[in-house]
């Protein structure tokens, strides 16, 4: 293993595999199918276990429990995973499990993301890059995340449910439906309020993109259409606003998947 930076009473197990330049805190436990990447940091009294694979330059705080055993009643200990990618932030109190045998047997959260305390990921979930999970954000069985999401604190998501990148929720908000791209929500359950324009205005976007956008939540939410004809009109932007192409593939692949039994917010 090679690692020096092991706090003397931390129990990393002989089978698991550290870069000797991970740090491990005090009283930490890693177990035998444990894999960790260059330049992460675990704090003290944090669990790892399981079949898990954590990236390079992750910083993990104290009392996280990482890779545990998934709450599915149907999970008999198959060597399902949970893969972690880089430079992601995971504070207090944390708890990210593995995967199920029929979920895929990988539970994933990608690179840059901030996850602060109390947060859930159960088994199967997908978790993209650049998102924000304020405290006690909870994501129920095999929820998929987009790219730079927000969940305010103490969001909860319905299991299967999918969340469109750039999205955004309000505290406090249940996700009983999928969340399509750029839509912000809120309540108990979540209702669509609008579109995340401020936040897509600070990651770049163009006046031609952000009107694109607008465009797609007139079409979904304020013109009274249904979804297939808000999907067509939504399609018909690729071509009057060629910069916008790409947004626009974005939302009409999301609402091509999207079931008659789970819906979107509305």
């Amino acid at each position: 293993m090679g690692v020096t930076n092991i706090h003397p009473t931390a129990i990393v197990d002989a089978g698991a595999q550290l870069d000797a330049s991970v740090t491990v805190g005090p009283y930490t436990l890693i177990g035998p199918h444990v894999k960790i990447a260059g330049g992460t940091t675990v704090a003290g009294h944090v669990v790892i276990e399981g079949h898990t694979s954590i990236g390079r330059d992750n910083r993990i705080f104290q009392f996280a429990c990482i890779g545990a055993a998934n709450q599915d009643k149907k999970y008999k200990g198959e060597p399902c995973e949970l893969v972690i990618g880089d430079r992601n932030t995971i504070r207090e109190f944390t708890a990210f499990h593995v995967g199920t045998v029929q979920g895929g047997g990988i539970t994933r959260l990608g690179n840059d993301n901030w996850m602060m305390a109390y947060t859930h990921l159960a088994h199967d979930c997908l978790v993209g890059d650049n998102a924000i999970f304020a405290n006690n954000a909870q994501l129920a069985g095999h929820v998929e995340v987009g790219d730079f999401v927000i969940l305010g604190g103490y969001t909860a998501v319905h299991q299967f449910v999918r969340i469109g990148a750039h999205g955004m929720t309000g505290l406090g908000s249940v996700l009983l439906a999928d969340q399509p791209p750029f839509v912000m929500s809120e309540g108990q359950p979540a209702r669509a309020r609008s579109m995340n324009y401020e936040g897509l205005r600070r990651r770049g976007f163009s006046p031609t993109r952000v009107a694109a956008v607008k465009a797609m939540h007139r079409a979904l939410y304020r013109d009274g259409a249904t979804l297939e004809q808000s999907v067509q009109r939504i399609s018909a932007l690729a071509e009057s606003s060629p910069e916008a192409a790409a947004d626009v593939a974005l939302m009409t692949d999301f609402l091509a998947r999207v079931t008659p039994q789970r819906g979107i917010v509305r």
